[in-house]
């Protein structure tokens, strides 16, 4: 029958693994979120009616709301991940600092943003959460800042591995082959990143960028992250 064929299609199970993760969950959420922030902009800026930006605004606010309570506690993973990565062995230096940087400045965010989750949620008003919010951006910038330096620094060496290859015998093809993959990879997250980057450099008041390059920054970004997610759970 076609609905036995729909519901045991290995696509279906597929995306129910994806589902099933709480990153998955959040990508989609995210997705959502920072297109509602795109959207209700470009309604804003085209003269749409209240009515027809209020769904994107609920949409932008709500999905947010969720996606803090999604990540609570979260901070203590990455806590971990710092701890492993400056544990390794045998890593590359750079990319190691780097490693730390990242987990410690993600850890750091989530903290801050874990600690304004009461007054967010209207359960106990704290007079500092501005300051809570300000030191949450703060923290997310340095961790995507780490990542950035750490993918840049990829890129640099795969560089130099490509320049030493021979493509004339069959381990050089193989070894090329490895590195495109890598490159390509290493891009996507740099690309990631720099999305990523326009909401807190905006929110701090690094740059003036409007909610329509931010929305659609992260935006892309969520993609990014759904498509790396979606592999993960192949």
């Amino acid at each position: 029958m076609v609905a036995d064929a729909l519901v045991y299609h290995p696509t279906v199970a597929h995306y129910l693994r994806f589902a099933a993760t709480t990153v998955g969950k959040d990508k989609m959420l995210r997705l959502l979120q920072y297109f509602a922030r795109f959207y209700s902009w470009y309604l804003l800026r085209t003269n749409g009616t209240p009515d027809a930006m209020a769904p994107w605004n609920a949409i932008k606010k709500q999905f947010g709301t969720v996606r803090k309570v999604l990540r609570y506690g979260k901070n203590i993973e990455h806590l971990k991940a710092a701890a492993a990565a400056a544990d390794a062995k045998g890593m590359d230096p750079i990319l190691q600092y780097a490693a730390v940087g990242r987990q410690l400045g993600y850890a750091s965010y989530l903290t801050f943003d874990a600690l304004a989750l009461p007054d967010v949620l209207g359960i106990r008003k704290n007079p500092n959460v501005k300051s809570l919010t300000t030191n949450a951006s703060r923290a997310w910038a340095v961790g995507i800042v780490f990542s950035i330096v750490a993918q840049a620094y990829t890129l640099y060496r795969l560089r130099e591995r490509e320049a030493r290859l021979d493509r004339k015998d069959g381990e050089g093809v193989i070894e090329s082959k490895r590195i495109k993959i890598e490159r390509a990879a290493s891009h996507l997250q740099l690309l990631s990143d720099v999305c990523d980057l326009t909401n807190p450099a905006s929110a701090l008041g690094w740059v003036n960028l409007d909610d329509g390059i931010v929305g659609l920054a992260g935006t892309t970004s969520s993609l990014i992250g759904i498509y790396s997610q979606w592999r993960k759970t192949a």
